[in-house]
């Protein structure tokens, strides 16, 4: 008989026999940034297009939760380091093939004009807003001159930080369910209907919130064409591939994912919307309550399941 002894940092505390590493602060962070994503995208593209005016909530009303939700979701991210005082060390080097440094860098430049589009556009909501300081107000007025500019840039970087919050796990190469390509533009098109859906609560327009209802319509088809295009790629490669879907094809997550994610998060809402444009009198907060539900839990889904998947040894 021969005896042979394997080496192997996998038993270290919370690697074996799956990652209990990321808990509820990523999946959370994740949501909230791509909902800023979604909401910050829109208001520039319309800005672009010069249909501010037609869609005033997309434009100058929703894009202010974006820096509530991206500063929540960066508490959140916060919580979890481990390290907590040396976050700044991010700042002192880009690293084009880090992931974590696009984000680093992109939340850097999304946050502060997330605040200053909500800067441009608060006497929306607040008509005797006063800034008290005259240097606020000349900051503003450069702004508002340059608007196309800031739009154009602020469309770029909103959806690099749609796609980073996919990336963020399919870089994770240890992990089967992540390791795939179509996380990022799956992230991004879930980001984009949870803004719409935003949208479409927070208009008081009809036509503003036909308009997004159609365009939920689109992002919800293609989300469900990647999720499908995502386990057939599963299916036709490894056999880690193939068990990482598994967990969502009569493993413990097939539940979950289709009821919540795909169920009431997808198909409800879509069918809703499709009700509420053939003329249906449908509650405006069921069908976006359940696209944010779905979105919420995608990404919950998607963190918890891949810490389970593994390489076979």
């Amino acid at each position: 008989m021969r005896e042979e002894i394997i080496i192997s940092g996998r038993n270290n505390p919370l690697i074996d026999p799956q990652l209990h590493v990321w808990h509820w602060e990523i999946p959370t962070y994740l949501f909230l940034g791509g909902l800023a994503a979604g909401l910050m995208f829109f208001a520039a593209l319309y800005t672009i297009r010069n249909k501010e005016n037609e869609y005033k909530t997309a434009v100058r009303i929703a894009p202010m939760l974006a820096p509530i939700a991206l500063i929540l979701g960066l508490v959140a991210l916060f919580l979890d380091l481990h390290h907590k005082l040396y976050f700044w060390r991010l700042y002192t080097t880009i690293r084009l093939e880090s992931p974590m440094s696009w984000g680093a860098w992109t939340l850097m430049i999304v946050t502060p004009m997330s605040i200053i589009w909500t800067a441009m556009h608060i006497k929306e909501i607040f008509p005797k807003w006063n800034w008290k300081f005259d240097v606020i107000e000349e900051l503003i007025a450069f702004f508002q001159k340059h608007k196309k500019t800031l739009a154009w840039i602020m469309l770029v970087s909103s959806a690099i930080l749609g796609i980073y919050t996919g990336i963020l796990f399919s870089a994770f190469n240890a992990r089967p369910l992540w390791n795939t390509s179509i996380l990022g533009p799956l992230f991004l098109a879930s980001g984009l209907s949870a803004g719409a859906a935003v949208v479409i609560w927070m208009s008081k327009n009809h036509a503003e919130r036909k308009r997004f209802a159609q365009l939920d319509l689109m992002i919800i088809g293609i989300e469900l064409f990647l999720i499908i295009h995502m386990f057939m790629g599963f299916l036709a490669s490894t056999q880690v591939q193939i068990d990482a879907a598994n967990l969502f094809l009569g493993g413990e997550y097939t539940a979950p994912f289709w009821i919540f994610v795909v169920f009431l998060g997808m198909i409800v809402p879509a069918i809703l919307e499709g009700m509420e444009l053939k003329g249906f009198k449908i509650p405006v907060a069921i069908p976006v309550v359940l696209v944010l539900f779905g979105s919420v839990m995608l990404r919950f889904i998607i963190a918890y399941a891949g810490q389970e998947s593994r390489w076979l040894y």
